[in-house]
């Protein structure tokens, strides 16, 4: 299993200085990938009809990923970069296949695109999107994307898409991974019939109950589970055991990656606090 660390954006401000530290660090501890989560607009959630149920608020900072992504690049030579998740139908298609082409051929091919659907209407709003028609957005969104990293010109003409003979340039050189990440029915169907692999945010039995339920939809879409990636975010763990025991469960069941946050451990702003977490958990896993 690959292992992979989130950078703790929700509780310790990007400056420069703490990012350096943070991705040298996990790059020297021998973790495989870093990890960014994305929401663009941070919304108070207070007197809001329907309700926002959410985990984030305007409380919480979140760097924009392919920026990070690509100071990170500049600061690494091995280290990997995932999206977890990237809230693809809030953002341009277009803008987004040349965002993640150019950090994928600035990082030397080091990109995984992790895409979900969001849950906060407010943000789709302020960002110009239609939040009912996120996921069928999704659905074509990912076809879009294949498209244009894979020609140089495309005429496209879908539900929300029209393309008029464009595309983007520098394109990558090659597809770029493309995983699905969420918690529900229609995102493991999504993810089986149109992702090269799922991200689960659970603990370790939810992520192989929820491994059953993309299985099945890769049977029931004639896919090759085999050829299919699959990794936890152990997002549930307050402690490296607890972290690195929900990793060996879903390894043990299958799973490839599987990635280690310190946020919401009590470790607050302290990115050497975080940082001297992750190497325990790397110890841990280490000693097997």
């Amino acid at each position: 299993m690959q292992l992979g660390a989130s950078y703790p954006t929700t509780e310790v401000t990007a400056d420069p200085q703490s990012v350096r530290k943070f991705v040298r660090a996990i790059e020297e501890m021998g973790y495989d990938y870093i990890m960014a989560y994305d929401h663009v607009v941070k919304t108070p959630q207070e007197g809001r009809e329907p309700r926002l149920m959410g985990p984030y608020t305007e409380k919480h900072s979140f760097q924009d990923p392919f920026v990070f992504f690509a100071f990170a690049a500049a600061l690494t030579d091995k280290l990997g970069f995932v999206t977890g998740v990237l809230c693809l139908p809030q953002r341009q298609t277009a803008l987004v296949a040349q965002q993640a082409a150019d950090v994928d051929l600035l990082s030397g091919e080091r990109l995984r695109l992790g895409v979900g659907i969001g849950w906060n209407y407010v943000e789709f709003e302020a960002l110009g999107a239609d939040f009912r028609t996120r996921g069928r957005r999704a659905d074509e969104q990912i076809e879009v994307l294949r498209k244009l990293w894979a020609e140089p010109v495309i005429d496209y003409t879908g539900e929300f898409h029209r393309i008029d003979r464009g595309g983007i340039n520098p394109r990558p050189r090659r597809q770029v991974p493309l995983w699905v990440g969420g918690h529900s029915e229609p995102g493991y169907k999504r993810g089986a019939r149109l992702g090269d692999g799922f991200i689960f945010a659970a603990d370790g039995k939810g992520a192989v109950e929820a491994w059953g339920r993309v299985r099945h939809y890769l049977a029931e879409y004639g896919r090759d589970e085999a050829q299919f990636g699959r990794e936890l975010l152990a997002q549930f763990a307050l402690s490296p055991q607890q972290a690195v025991d929900d990793l060996r469960l879903f390894r043990d069941a299958g799973g490839q990656y599987g990635c280690i946050p310190s946020m919401n451990t009590g470790l607050g702003d302290d990115i050497d606090a975080h940082i001297d977490y992750l190497a325990a958990a790397k110890r841990l896993w280490d000693a097997g």
